[in-house]
């Protein structure tokens, strides 16, 4: 599977490169700037990107903007944002870009292995992989919220993590039919159409969580 990566931090874009090799997949560019990101996903077109929010020149959103940009001229891009602190805005304006996997995690998240390969891969394969500290503070903003149950609270919040039904039943120790049945409520209290494509599904919750 072919990655781009971008991240200005030597030692960390090393130690990505290092590990996703070790995982079978295939770095074909790592940069260390905004200007060349934008080039190399055009280049290689790769089947994942992971990409720090803040690159050089400008340090602010130059790596978001620039994988923003990229969807625009390659649709359905799998992009897996990273960042050194919660940063709900960036993840509204990544969540914007329709169609095809997306991911955003805080730098922590690298530090287990198997998490975050995992959430490499489920980016890649059209999923969702979005930070737990987010989705709490999107959560928090919605007042409308107040209408669902604390368990389907946290159904919703691990829906909007891009959790299947089965890794929810396993997380909070529920039988996948009781999950079934939370969701149906949770979508029908959201006023959200019910879908069986788990990455539309979560894309839903995650857009009525942007509004």
């Amino acid at each position: 599977m072919r990655v781009v990566i971008a991240e200005d931090h030597a030692l960390l874009r090393d130690g990505l490169t290092r590990l996703l090799q070790a995982f079978d997949f295939d770095v074909v560019a790592a940069v260390d700037n905004g200007p060349a990101l934008l080039p190399a996903l055009i280049t290689h077109k790769p089947q994942v990107a992971v990409i720090d929010v803040r690159l050089p020149p400008t340090f602010t959103d130059e790596g978001l903007q620039c994988a923003i940009a990229a969807r625009t001229q390659m649709p359905g891009l799998p992009i897996l944002m990273l960042s050194q602190h919660v940063e709900p805005l960036y993840a509204r304006e990544l969540l914007s870009t329709p169609d095809g996997g997306l991911g955003y995690l805080l730098k922590d998240r690298v530090s287990n292995v198997g998490e975050f390969v995992d959430a490499v891969r489920r980016v890649a394969a059209g999923g969702t992989a979005m930070d737990p500290e987010v989705i709490s503070q999107l959560l928090a903003r919605r007042e409308p919220l107040a209408v669902l149950t604390t368990r389907e609270r946290e159904v919703l919040g691990k829906m909007a993590e891009g959790r299947s039904n089965a890794a929810i039943a396993v997380k909070l120790r529920i039988t996948e039919k009781a999950v079934s049945k939370h969701i149906n409520n949770i979508l029908a209290k959201l006023d959200m159409p019910p879908s069986d494509d788990d990455n539309r599904r979560v894309l839903a919750v995650l857009a009525y969580l942007n509004a």
